[in-house]
């Protein structure tokens, strides 16, 4: 097993989030505006060779943990064979998936069997005229794809509903209750002001105390853990495998145990979410750069790595949306 890499604040580092593409078929109105086609032009891509240069010289600095990520990366043409092979790299422990889960129904079972071992899915609501208004897709699609992961031996399946007020804060008791019946991990977010989108969605804010504060008034929670590190803080549902976790990075932020990088579709490496800071790596792949090279510059971006967000000012602002990041 990997140890990561010890950053400038003495994190361990070694946990990627790999964008394949900034393309997704729905509309989150808090994530990307309606009509929205400012994508990366495809030839801008990172190829799979490329993307493989780059994860394998991720592992021989011990950052062993991918997550495929998009936009949406089930648009990405062949992914389950893009799985294969980083599963394949020497050092890479563990790898899986970010999802909306619209098209996961046909390809679950070729990812599990490429190396996908774990999936995070995206639902903010189990009402499907609802899901239409915050996503403009249909329900039935994600609902499928759930069911099709669960059958094709996925574990753990994290589902993560941003919860937003007056949007979907009454529907928290009975998203727990669909994860405690088909024994999933649901994970509560706070939004974030990313992009113009993300901004606008701040006046609908839920500090996730309140959440916890409610749900303990109906159920018993337990002290709970998740295998792998990540920034949700987690309880379990006494009676039940099922833990719930809450993701605060604005009323209680989660940097001082940040593990990781992130990887744009584009070969852009930003050390973190909340900064606008990049390392471009497309120039050095496209330009003859060896394979120092290459790690000199990730060394760059994990030494590059802020000590934490601050989403509260102004002039920190982050103007991109969070397809370009890759999540």
């Amino acid at each position: 097993m990997n140890n990561g890499f010890t950053d400038t604040f003495g994190r361990r580092i070694d946990y990627l989030r790999l964008s394949v593409t900034d393309q997704c078929d729905l509309r989150c109105f808090y994530c990307m505006p309606q009509g929205f086609d400012q994508y990366q032009e495809p030839e801008n891509w990172l190829t799979f060779d490329e993307i493989e240069r780059v994860v394998a010289a991720f592992a021989r600095l011990d950052i062993g943990r991918i997550r495929l990520t998009g936009g949406e990366p089930l648009l990405r043409r062949d992914l389950a064979r893009l799985a294969s092979r980083l599963h394949a790299l020497p050092g890479i422990d563990d790898l899986s998936l970010s999802t909306n889960a619209v098209r996961l129904a046909k390809q679950a079972t070729a990812l599990r069997q490429a190396g996908v071992s774990r999936l995070n899915i995206s639902l903010d609501t189990l009402r499907p005229e609802r899901f239409k208004a915050i996503c403009g897709g249909k329900l039935e699609k994600v609902l499928a794809g759930i069911e099709a992961a669960r059958n094709a031996g996925f574990g753990p399946i994290k589902l993560n509903m941003v919860v937003m007020r007056g949007i979907n804060d009454d529907e928290i008791e009975a998203m727990v209750d669909y994860c405690a019946e088909r024994d999933l991990t649901l994970r509560f977010i706070e939004t974030m002001p990313m992009g113009e989108t993300g901004r606008a969605a701040s006046d609908r804010y839920v500090d996730l105390g309140e959440v916890r504060a409610r749900l303990e008034q109906r159920y018993t929670l337990l002290p709970g853990v998740m295998p792998g590190a990540g920034p949700a803080r987690y309880v379990q549902l006494a009676g039940s495998e099922t833990r719930i976790g809450f993701i605060t990075p604005m009323s209680q932020h989660f940097c001082e145990s940040c593990n990781r990088l992130r990887l744009g579709v584009d070969g852009a490496v930003y050390p973190c979410l909340g900064d606008e800071g990049k390392v471009e790596l497309r120039p050095l792949l496209r330009g003859g750069a060896n394979d120092q090279q290459l790690t000199d510059a990730l060394l760059t971006a994990l030494r590059n790595k802020p000590e934490r967000h601050d989403f509260h000012s102004d002039q920190h602002q982050v103007v991109r949306f969070m397809s370009m990041t890759g999540g």
